[in-house]
């Protein structure tokens, strides 16, 4: 190739690279912003249920082939006293926080790993249109600490598949690390909230510091 077409085929890569940034300015690898531009980024559109089964969300799996599944990888990785670890990754003599409530747990059957964005909600909010291999890999996320948390079993179950137009954390001071934290979800899996939602995250993140949220979206 002459210098003359190596300089034509340089301009033209330039031009479709500059193209392709501004039509899918989306599709960067990470996203970084104060909480409360975070907030009013979240795209809004109506929640449908329809067709939500919690089967089309595979969990918990033991994604490195360790015994230990996704839900004890998340004790594992959350205990403030390390669990000692036997057989098929069975767990004893741990100590885990559940900063939903303030309260900690020295049983595993005291705590559940919450889904800090409920699967229904997912579903309700875009993942009804995802493969069941990005399901599973939604279910299942270790790449991003706030998806999953360990809390108090019967908090989790308080909380159901809600948004936090209808519920957030009794105690009060974990009410902005909570926002944090779904936020920090809904934009890693590029998931939309509805009106209620939308209203109420940007109400919440008002009254807490706005501290930079970064994610690296899930693919």
């Amino acid at each position: 190739m002459n210098r003359t077409l190596r300089v034509a085929a340089t301009i033209l890569a330039a031009i479709l690279a500059a193209t392709v940034g501004l039509a899918n300015p989306a599709w960067a690898a990470s996203y970084s912003a104060p909480l409360r531009t975070a907030v009013a980024a979240l795209p809004v559109a109506t929640e449908v249920r329809t067709g939500y089964s919690r089967d089309l969300f595979p969990h918990w799996i033991d994604a490195d082939g360790d015994r230990c599944n996704t839900r004890n990888e998340v004790l594992l990785a959350e205990a403030v006293t390390a669990p000692t670890i036997t057989g098929a990754c069975t767990l004893s003599g741990g100590r885990w926080y559940s900063y939903y409530d303030n309260a900690y747990w020295t049983a595993t059957g005291d705590v559940d790993i919450d889904h800090m964005v409920p699967l229904a909600e997912a579903w309700d909010s875009g993942a009804r249109n995802w493969s069941t291999s990005r399901r599973q890999a939604y279910a299942n996320d270790l790449g991003d600490s706030r998806s999953l948390v360990a809390v108090t079993d019967n908090v989790n179950q308080s909380k159901g598949d809600q948004d936090p137009a209808t519920w957030m954390p009794s105690y009060s001071s974990a009410r902005c690390r909570y926002v944090n934290e779904w936020v920090a979800t809904k934009t890693r899996w590029r998931l939309t909230v509805d009106t209620a939602e939308k209203n109420a995250l940007t109400s919440l993140a008002n009254s807490c510091s706005n501290v930079t949220i970064s994610v690296t979206y899930a693919y």
